[in-house]
């Protein structure tokens, strides 16, 4: 990193202290820009980088809510407002006890670049709280859902914010979320996305991450002349995105043969299909949060407190959670053969992981690029939504389908363009900066 980049590092740390994922996030992105601003000093003299480092908005409060019991319990909120520069912000909530500040703020400066390479005028946000809706009865999720929006309310809009699931924010959570909005506001309007198909939600939302990745990893391998097909892929998590990848996977001929959880993970040899997909949706809503129930049911190797990256496979899509393959999985899975790293998570993978995947010249794809397909699926939910119109599922799925496929050949484009061909990282990071970078010099100092 030059001089500058690395102030500009510095500064981030020293004003965001105990906050290692988004100083780990800038510090991904500021590694792929050296070349952009030895090109551009125009960004360096309007301080792009110091403003697009710091949230436009952060906003914090409390949320007070009644259990079964009736007794009061209090928890936070938080709306990170990051960057609008291209459009309303765009992000998720996620309810989960790990949430704080950091987290949301690395959150949400990844969703600035992911929301730009999908194409859709989508800024960057991210919110939630450190609720844990897990054991929580239907009556005391909607109690807290309500008083959340109750504050939150004031702060979003169809063309101001458009905040969206997340970890611990399915169907239902949306669903109270909306409602509250709608009494508070006495408007139906786009304002959030994965709400219910039957008012006004889009098909394919659900599976759209795991749909989108898996697309991302067919152009990769396609541009080696592979595909999908014949392929053993490892995958991580068991939830949503994990499900949808699964699903995209076989569908092309591949073939899943692991998938983890908190407990562990387990190993299926004759490969995640059939019935046993649609089980992954029972894991899910059963809130036990184990992988172990798979084992058992289906008579399969389980491995406790372990990851899947010690398997032999061919493609590895990392779908649970932040930082979960470091330097000795990516080692693990190098020395095992592997041969494609797309990520399905946000930022799943260390700074260290990274490097190793880089220095041995597989395929390795970062979450902002190769996640895209959610968020541009909400984006899609919005246009319906601002349209009055629903689409079939096979025309929302041939959109993103189109998407992915575009930020795939935007990537590898701009590596091109920048004299580091093959280099995904470097070409979402750059690709996503430069629109974002280019509407903040177009509208002034905002």
């Amino acid at each position: 990193m030059s001089d500058y980049t690395q102030q500009v590092l510095a500064q981030v740390k020293a004003k965001n202290p105990a906050e290692p994922e988004f100083h780990q996030a800038v510090q991904e992105i500021l590694e792929s820009l050296e070349i952009v601003l030895q090109k551009h000093p125009e960004y360096r003299s309007a301080r792009i980088l110091e403003r697009m480092v710091e949230p436009e908005r952060v906003i914090m409060f409390r949320v007070p809510w009644l259990d079964d019991q009736g007794e009061i319990h209090v928890n936070r909120g938080f709306r990170i407002q990051f960057n609008s520069a291209i459009g309303p912000y765009k992000g998720g909530l996620r309810f989960h006890p790990s949430v704080n500040l950091g987290i949301l703020k690395f959150l949400g400066f990844e969703q600035i670049f992911k929301n730009s390479l999908t194409s859709l005028p989508m800024g960057g946000g991210k919110g939630g709280s450190d609720f844990d809706p897990k054991g929580k009865s239907d009556h005391e999720v909607m109690r807290f859902c309500q008083s959340f929006m109750t504050e939150l309310f004031r702060h979003i809009g169809p063309d101001t914010d458009v905040p969206a699931g997340d970890i611990g924010v399915g169907g239902r959570e949306i669903g109270y979320l909306f409602g509250q909005y709608k009494r508070l506001t006495r408007e139906f309007t786009g304002v959030l996305t994965g709400k219910g198909i039957n008012w006004g939600g889009s098909l394919v939302r659900p599976e759209a991450t795991g749909y989108g990745v898996v697309y991302f990893t067919e152009e990769m391998l396609k541009s080696k002349g592979q595909s999908i097909a014949g392929k053993t892929v490892g995958v991580s998590g068991f939830g949503n995105v994990a499900w949808g990848a699964v699903r995209k996977v076989t569908q092309l001929g591949g073939k899943v043969v692991t998938l983890s959880g908190p407990d562990g993970f387990i190993y299926d040899k004759d490969g995640v299909k059939g019935e046993k997909i649609d089980y992954m949706l029972e894991l899910r809503a059963s809130a036990n949060d184990r992988i172990k129930d798979y084992a058992d049911k289906f008579k399969v190797e389980f491995h406790p407190g372990m990851r899947p990256w010690g398997v032999k496979v061919d493609v590895a899509l990392p779908c649970a959670t932040q930082n979960e393959l470091d330097t000795n999985d990516a080692k693990s899975l190098l020395s095992n053969g592997c041969q494609c790293v797309c990520e399905g998570a946000n930022m799943p993978t260390t700074l260290e992981g990274v490097k190793i995947f880089q220095e041995a010249g597989i395929l390795y794809s970062p979450g902002k690029a190769s996640n895209a397909g959610g968020v541009a699926t909400s984006g899609l939910e919005m246009t319906q939504n601002s349209m009055r119109l629903p689409w079939s599922k096979e025309e929302v799925d041939q959109r993103l389908h189109q998407i992915m496929t575009n930020i795939h050949h935007t990537c590898v484009d701009t590596a091109q363009r920048f004299g580091v061909p093959g280099n995904y990282v470097v070409g979402a990071n750059i690709a996503g900066f430069l629109k974002v970078a280019n509407a903040m010099l177009d509208q002034g100092l905002v």
